[in-house]
């Protein structure tokens, strides 16, 4: 593992670039029903119902040495 962090902390080679991926799956939803809004005397109402709109993948690949970053979004289902 210590060998592999190391690889971090190399200076940049444009010959042997570092870049990392990483991926996440996001739960898509909406609000049922709207808040109510503030009165005097009574904070905002939120109902916590929810709809269910799908999941999403997200993808990003990184070269933090060179600043760059690539986001990609997989298909909704």
């Amino acid at each position: 593992m210590e060998r592999v962090l190391d690889v971090y902390k190399r200076p940049y080679n444009s010959d042997n670039q570092v870049e990392y991926m990483d991926e996440s799956s996001k739960q898509l939803i909406a609000e049922r029903r709207s808040s109510i809004v503030m009165k005097p005397g009574h904070e905002t109402r939120v109902d916590y119902e929810y709809v269910r709109k799908g999941v999403v993948n997200i993808f990003m690949a990184n070269e933090p040495l060179r600043g760059k970053r690539l986001l990609m979004r997989g298909n909704q289902t």
